[in-house]
């Protein structure tokens, strides 16, 4: 009788693999050289300028006109006024290295992901969904003293100052972080020893927080012997047993790293301090897009991984910059290849004035779907939602309901706030055209809110 079946040889060799298409080698293709000299102020800039961190922090650009003068004719007279238009609405003040302005595509501007995250254009904002707040999170809500928030019952977030090397469009702090805008009056975190010592009483009083972030701001910022001031106060506290220095700083000005020795030996002081008190200090940072991450980018990264000094990244899913399988399976990787771990990947938080760059929970859902397992599971990021309202972080498959008609996702976080629950909602412009007028009918708004919640309720355990 004839079968069908393919017949099974013991011991016989296994198929030679085939090699791998070039792609899959993408994630070491790092840009090298002196491409900033393509850039009409930088062209007779040479290596040992560029890299200094110094020299980036004081050409940083800050005004419409200063750009200008930087590209001067790579950009046509439209985008410059799109520019201008845009930055009196943006609820966050601009300030961006020459080393992302350097990696910007120029030809195509519109497009490029870099120049998405920095400098606001009149022309793609988008209404604020009728749902979003300033501060999306809560985190004055949940604040014991000024710069110090505690939500997790274990962990506390501690801001000592309120700058950054550069300013995201889309920063979920952009209540404090910053200087006052057309569209916002911050509320200042300035460096003052007064307001971290109260913290650090707060951190001491509460023997339950283990787990300190230092952010702000950024780590970046702060100076050296800030960081040592910092670091020792807090491994001083018996109950610490794990700090996070934050800084978006490797993403945007990894010279730091290599020409800032002092900086670098003191946060390398506090690892090692912390190392032989047997408690974990680490730097958390934060890159969106793998052009972020060049030759420099990886000798700085390489210079952290010799001292012993482990970095982890939290990227931000974003519109027109890693929503894409493709872009976001490439950041991953390279990552991983320039010795950071894929910690998070947060769907987009629910901030002012950037409803252009927000990206749904189902698109989070299917981008980590196709991720996992193209690298290894330890540097395989977590998707997660920042539950507005003061949930903290919940993996992007956890809600209790999702209606992907409406937009609307409910989470419980019931380790972090029991017995209550937090919506999302997506952004407007991904929903159908019909659902979109609902969301313009507050009575619709109740409905479709009631709706969700009363499912959710249903099915929470």
């Amino acid at each position: 009788m004839s079968t069908s079946r393919l017949p099974v040889v013991v011991g016989a060799a296994p198929e030679k693999r085939p090699p791998v298409e070039p792609n899959v080698l993408a994630h070491k293709d790092l840009r090298r050289g002196p491409w900033w000299q393509q850039i009409p102020a930088y062209k007779t800039v040479s290596e040992a300028t560029f890299l200094d961190h110094a020299w980036q922090a004081r050409n940083s650009i800050t005004k419409v006109a200063k750009l200008v003068e930087t590209i001067q004719d790579m950009v046509p007279q439209g985008f410059v006024l799109d520019l201008e238009g845009g930055m009196k609405l943006a609820p966050m003040s601009v300030r961006v290295s020459p080393y992302i302005v350097s990696l910007i595509d120029w030809e195509h501007p519109y497009e490029d992901p870099l120049r998405t995250q920095f400098f606001p254009l009149a022309s793609r904002l988008l209404p604020d969904h009728p749902k979003l707040g300033l501060d999306s999170l809560a985190e004055q809500a949940d604040a014991p003293v000024a710069g110090l928030t505690h939500r997790y019952t274990d962990k506390a977030l501690f801001l000592p100052l309120d700058t950054c090397p550069v300013y995201c469009r889309f920063c979920t702090r952009s209540y404090a972080i910053g200087l006052d805008t057309d569209e916002v009056e911050k509320i200042h975190l300035r460096p003052n020893e007064e307001r971290w010592k109260r913290a650090y009483q707060y951190i001491a009083s509460r023997p339950e927080l283990e787990d300190i972030v230092i952010s702000g701001g950024d780590a970046y910022q702060l100076r050296a012997q800030n960081i040592l001031e910092i670091g020792e106060a807090l491994l001083a506290i018996p109950n610490v047993r794990r700090m996070r220095f934050a800084t978006k700083g490797p993403a945007v000005m990894p010279m730091k790293i290599l020409t800032d020795d002092a900086w670098l030996d003191a946060l390398t002081r506090v690892v090692e301090k912390g190392r032989a008190c047997r408690k974990d200090v680490v730097l958390h940072t934060h890159f969106n897009n793998p052009n972020e991450i060049t030759g420099i980018t990886e000798a700085a990264m390489g210079r952290l991984f010799e001292r012993g000094i482990v970095v982890r990244n939290q990227s931000v899913l974003i519109r027109g910059v890693n929503d894409s399988v493709e872009t976001m399976t490439l950041l991953v990787k390279r990552l991983g290849y320039v010795n950071v771990h894929p910690y998070y990947v947060y769907v987009h938080d629910m901030v002012q004035g950037v409803e252009d760059l927000r990206t749904s929970v189902d698109t989070a859902i299917h981008i980590e779907k196709h991720v996992r397992g193209s690298t290894a599971g330890y540097n395989t990021p977590t998707f997660v939602v920042d539950a507005p309202g003061g949930g903290g972080k919940r993996d992007v498959h956890s809600y209790e309901y999702y209606d992907r008609d409406t937009g609307v996702s409910v989470f419980a976080a019931p380790s972090v706030k029991p017995s209550q629950l937090f919506m999302y909602f997506d952004p407007l412009h991904q929903l159908a055209t019909h659902q979109q007028r609902r969301w313009s009918d507050p009575a619709e708004q109740q409905t479709m809110t009631a709706d969700a919640l009363a499912r959710a309720r249903g099915r929470a355990r």
